[in-house]
């Protein structure tokens, strides 16, 4: 009840904070919508709050699950490879040092009409890093005696990996797993908000900055921010599951 309390509280407070700062400024809706603003928007536009919010929220899993696939893949080679990290980190991170906003009108532009495609490559290309070097960085700091103390016992590369090299490397995976669910968010509005027929809440975002009507577009946010809390909090229900053991209480 204290892990449910405390969060709610604090956002609570947030929305508290919020309203008493419109208040005091007495500013328009059109320059800073406060959160009392925010249920008329949601109530009026509820069904396509529930359908482009469904729509934005599977893209983005779909996205981030082959950000996983592919991260912890590359993650693997260059962990197990000293030549292969030295080949790919700096093609990686040049990669990744390219403004994702750039690079959404050329994949719109390439697949003409894929909305659906489109948004998860987006989603994908700008949350796969952080997967990849921490499962790279996870496996090539693993401690060579457990190592040789396996090998010496003739155990297999693959006994090694399942028994030694993949629990060191959850706790690291995880935590960059939680920032890459962020950066999948970003990635799916980036292409919502480009795409000429896009559907999502991004979309939403977009038609709501056509017609000036701003607590539609604060409403958008509230609700984007929302989604994100609750995947990033299935992937710490995961994180529990199978890398719990790595917690440790603070003093």
């Amino acid at each position: 009840m204290k892990k449910i309390a405390i969060p709610l509280i604090a956002m609570a407070i947030f929305l508290v904070f919020w309203e008493a700062l419109v208040w005091v400024n007495d500013w328009p809706n059109y320059k800073m919508a406060s959160p009392s603003d925010l249920w008329p928007a949601f109530w009026k536009f509820r069904v396509l709050f529930l359908n482009y919010g469904w729509d934005t929220l599977w893209r983005t899993v779909v996205g981030l699950l082959l950000a996983v696939a592919v991260g912890v893949g590359l993650g693997m080679v260059m962990g197990f490879s000293k030549t292969m990290r030295e080949a790919l980190y700096p093609l990686l991170v040049g990669f990744n040092a390219i403004p994702k906003a750039t690079v959404v009108p050329i994949v719109a532009l390439i697949f003409v009409g894929q909305h659906d495609l489109n948004t998860i490559l987006i989603a994908f290309m700008i949350s796969f890093f952080p997967i990849a070097v921490s499962v790279s960085i996870g496996l090539s700091t693993l401690e060579p005696e457990y190592r040789d103390i396996l090998r010496a016992l003739g155990a297999s590369k693959a006994v090694i990996f399942w028994k030694i090299a993949l629990p060191k490397t959850l706790p690291e995976f995880f935590g960059a797993l939680k920032v890459a669910v962020t950066l999948a968010f970003i990635g799916t509005n980036l292409m919502e908000i480009v795409s000429p027929h896009g559907r999502g809440l991004g979309a939403l975002f977009d038609s709501g900055k056509t017609n000036a009507d701003y607590p539609l577009m604060f409403a958008v946010l509230i609700a984007l921010a929302l989604l994100g809390i609750i995947l990033y909090y299935v992937v710490v229900a995961l994180e529990k599951i199978f890398a719990g053991w790595a917690e440790r209480e603070v003093m």
